[in-house]
């Protein structure tokens, strides 16, 4: 299980070098600290709503 306390729900994007590098910033990635399209899951979040995801990546509100 990880809870996780969103502060964003789009990944950061780093533009230095030849190809955009995507920075996870929901914390749900598995690629860490890469985005791997995870912070779609967030889509539906609350602001000032805590949130814990299971390993599976289903959301319950705590």
């Amino acid at each position: 299980m990880r809870k996780v306390l969103r502060t964003a729900n789009q990944p950061l994007e780093i533009k230095p070098q030849e190809k955009s590098v995507w920075i996870c910033m929901c914390g749900l990635s598995k690629n860490q600290p890469y985005c791997d399209g995870s912070h779609k899951k967030v889509a539906g979040e609350v602001d000032g709503k805590t949130y814990e995801y299971d390993a599976e990546g289903h959301r319950t509100e705590v």
